[in-house]
């Protein structure tokens, strides 16, 4: 289906892991899901495209892996800021949907246990037309995404919808639709969520001149312990630097943020699982 002239070979494919996260198996298994949903999208009867199919999953995937611009993209692909546009346009989206099926239920990660939640915010540009990105708690304009994981640190879920920086994690929970995939799954989470329909645990509240008896005290530090399995969670979600701090910010439009976000979801369960 793909010739090695594309694909290339020895130190290219290296390259690819580097850059994208996937390995070669990996990397030519996704092209191949890819490769239905684009149809005739890369066949052409005169001049061939720019890029063919394997090498623009790469080029896209990198994108998201690495959070570079498409001038820099460009430079290493060795074909135009206007080409890598055009790519992340189709592909992006279209990866989220070949890869939607490799997204496992909460359920089946979790088994009977207990799901850990917090939120974190996706650093963006500022965008001064849209309300509500700066997230006082964070510093910085971001998206609010809800995640869930296991007490040993593993990733469950992530809310699908995301939620301006701005909005607090008890309105986030139930706006980014993780709240939904965890209506049979008991939940754990932090002071941000006292009094949130779908939160079953979360720690003793100090009130201004009523102490917490000892059992409370031993109560919350007991919790805040098994909560830094989330934190393991997120962390490893944002080795996607284009959800992460390190990463720079994402600097497309906010319209696409949820394809995006789609698809590095994907990826990320795939590149661990499959």
């Amino acid at each position: 289906m793909f010739s090695r002239i594309e694909r290339g070979i020895g130190e290219e494919l290296l390259q690819y892991e580097a850059m994208t996260g996937l390995n070669d198996g990996q990397l030519t298994d996704l092209v191949a899901r890819l490769h239905g949903l684009c149809g005739d999208m890369f066949v052409s009867a005169g001049r061939p495209p720019a890029l063919g199919l394997f090498r623009s999953v790469a080029l896209v995937v990198c994108l998201m892996r690495k959070n570079v611009t498409q001038e820099f993209a460009g430079a290493i692909f060795g074909v135009s800021q206007a080409t890598v546009s055009r790519r992340w346009d189709l592909l992006r989206p279209l990866i989220g949907d070949a890869l939607a099926e490799v997204v496992p239920d909460p359920a089946e990660v979790v088994g009977r246990g207990t799901v850990l939640v917090d939120g974190t915010v996706c650093p963006t540009w500022d965008w001064r037309h849209v309300p509500d990105l700066f997230s006082t708690k964070a510093g910085y304009p971001g998206m609010n995404l809800q995640i869930a994981a296991t007490l040993d640190g593993a990733l469950a879920a992530v809310g699908p919808v995301p939620v301006h920086g701005a909005r607090h994690d008890a309105y986030a929970f139930t706006a980014s639709a993780l709240a939904e995939e965890l209506t049979e799954t008991p939940t754990v989470a932090d002071l941000g969520y006292v009094g949130v329909e779908g939160i079953d645990t979360v720690p003793y509240k100090r009130f201004p001149g009523i102490d917490l008896t000892t059992s409370q005290v031993e109560f919350n530090t007991s919790l805040s312990k098994i909560r830094a399995a989330v934190e393991h969670a997120i962390a490893h979600l944002k080795t996607w630097r284009m959800l992460s701090e390190e990463g720079g910010r994402y600097r497309a439009p906010l319209e696409k943020y949820p394809s995006m976000l789609k698809a590095v979801i994907g990826l990320f369960f795939f590149a661990a699982y499959e």
